[in-house]
């Protein structure tokens, strides 16, 4: 469905940040994600994109991102699921884009933790002044800090990368998102439903359990005096940190 036929999209930028401001587009319409990476990237964003919410949960997974537009009419988990499901643990801007424009639509949308709603077809200066204000409003790259070290052992939050001793852990997309998250709030518990939920659409919260092990076993076979990954009775999981 596209977006307000402008040719020649307005090629008009204003001062950035020399650290540009970073957007993950999600939308299933490959001509929609196209026109909208390469008209916000002439307007000072680095973006990334993504054609499902599936994509989505991998560049979570690896990036932080300073604002998510996000597409509602998509097949699997819709913009409105996904939105709801990432506002469990993550408070990145979401604006949503949809060709709806009832007001039950807007509710949906803003109940479940939408920061704005634009819709179908709209003019490219208007997003661009929307995704601003948010970015105002929250300040751009204000984010849980970048790196968090615990023993000898250090998460690049923002690289999605984990180091020991200075050489680079191989981890699966599941496993980094899993470290992420528990990185993000340290000792303290996600329940299972949490984790399930941000892992993906309909992952069972027993595969919860295989992930986190798998996790917890291949940090302790690193480096067996830590037990960074523990089970807290009646809530969940954590990310475990001694202070000495």
């Amino acid at each position: 469905m596209p977006v307000s036929s402008n040719k020649g999209l307005p090629a008009v930028q204003e001062p950035h940040n020399t650290i540009e401001p970073h957007l993950l587009i999600v939308d299933d319409d490959s001509a929609i994600r196209r026109l909208l990476m390469d008209f916000l990237s002439t307007q000072g964003f680095r973006c990334e994109v993504a054609a499902n919410a599936a994509e989505a949960r991998i560049h979570l997974a690896n990036q932080a991102f300073d604002l998510i537009v996000l597409d509602i009419m998509m097949p699997g988990e819709t913009g409105i699921e996904l939105t709801g499901n990432l506002r469990l643990t993550d408070q990145t801007p979401i604006l949503l884009l949809t060709a709806r424009d009832q007001l039950s639509d807007k509710l949906a949308a803003f109940n479940v933790g939408a920061d704005d709603y634009l819709t179908k077809p709209f003019e490219p200066l208007e997003l661009v002044a929307r995704i601003r204000s948010q970015l105002r409003r929250t300040g751009a790259g204000a984010r849980v800090a970048d790196v968090i070290t615990f023993g000898n052992f250090i998460v690049d939050l923002k690289a999605g990368i984990l180091t020991y001793k200075g050489a680079p852990v191989a981890l699966t997309s599941t496993e980094r998102l899993l470290l992420r998250l528990l990185a993000q709030r340290v000792n303290q518990p996600f329940t299972r439903e949490e984790l399930a939920q941000k892992i993906g659409h309909r992952v069972s919260e027993r595969t919860v359990d295989v992930q986190v092990n798998r996790l917890r076993h291949k940090l302790k076979s690193i480096d067996p005096s830590l037990d960074l990954i523990q089970t807290i009775r009646h809530q969940g999981y954590a990310l475990v940190v001694r202070v000495a």
